[in-house]
């Protein structure tokens, strides 16, 4: 009985080890956003997650339908979204909720152009992405 609970517990400190290390993959991710914008317009005063909160659930008419990335996401990124089209599940986006979110850059730079053309017509600035990443890292 004592070596299954070591055994358990091992497993859960991997797992804790596993989700802390994206959310700090996340963060790295973010801080790297917060460079580049400040590079691209000196006055920018760093990452603001009420702002990345905002542009979130700011909700935008395409095709006469309000759209927004809560439609699928949900209203707490933490929460199985669905998307609105096909009702397939998308997992979580917060890091919290979901250790793969951020593991990979190029799959998140892939989604980020596929969903900012989407939603809101353009490619997503520095500054756009790096408040949406310091949004999610707030959401538990």
């Amino acid at each position: 009985m004592k070596k299954i609970s070591l055994i358990l517990v091992a497993l859960l400190g991997l797992s804790a080890l596993n989700a802390n290390a994206d959310v700090t993959t996340a963060q790295k991710l973010a801080d790297k956003y917060a460079v580049i914008a400040k590079n691209i317009a000196p006055a920018s005063t760093g990452l603001s997650s009420e702002d990345g909160k905002a542009f979130f659930n700011r909700e935008l008419t395409i095709k006469g339908k309000p759209v927004a990335c809560a439609s699928c996401h949900t209203a707490n990124p933490a929460d199985t979204g669905k998307h609105v089209v096909t009702g397939k599940p998308i997992r979580p986006l917060a890091p919290a909720a979901n250790e793969k979110r951020f593991a990979s850059i190029d799959k998140v730079e892939k989604n980020f152009t596929k969903h900012c053309n989407d939603i809101i017509g353009r490619d997503c600035t520095a500054q756009e992405k790096g408040n949406f990443i310091a949004y999610l890292l707030t959401v538990k």
